[in-house]
């Protein structure tokens, strides 16, 4: 049995590839309640269920910013394993609320990639996330630009 890798380098990435993510993670209450106390986001839309039954969604909304480090997240073993830095991150949209035990999966399609004018070693891959959840509704997209090693370079 061949180990799972961790990420790929600069040269396995092809422009117009789009990458369906092999990892998946439902949205449970203790990961909802966590993340909102971790990161003082105490809102009562994502932790207050009696306050919800009154708004437009009538139950908990899963913090966008949690959506969103999931949808990075599941990405990390085919994208991003084998960075040296993470760039930037633009466009960061939120198209559809989730819920508790919403299941989030993702999938990412390259859209450009360029090497380092200074340095041989690496390059920049431009890419667009898209978050969707079980029912196959798209809840986030995003892109990003990573620096990522090239094969034969790493130390």
């Amino acid at each position: 049995m061949e180990a799972n890798k961790m990420g790929n380098y600069f040269e396995d990435f092809n422009v117009g590839e789009v990458i369906k993510h092999c990892q998946s993670k439902t949205i449970f209450e203790s990961d909802n309640n966590l993340f909102s106390l971790l990161t003082m986001n105490h809102h009562p839309v994502h932790i207050n269920i009696d306050y919800c039954k009154d708004n437009q969604h009538n139950q908990i909304l899963v913090p966008g910013t949690l959506v969103f480090c999931l949808a990075v997240h599941l990405t990390v073993m085919d994208i991003s394993g084998k960075a040296i830095a993470n760039l930037a991150y633009e466009n960061i949209e939120h198209l559809h609320p989730t819920f508790i035990n919403d299941t989030i999966y993702s999938k990412t399609e390259i859209l450009d990639k360029t090497e380092s004018k200074t340095k041989n070693d690496r390059g920049v891959v431009y890419v667009e996330t898209v978050g969707y959840n079980q029912n196959g509704i798209d809840v986030i997209r995003f892109r990003r630009k990573i620096l990522i090693k090239k094969r034969n370079n790493e130390k």
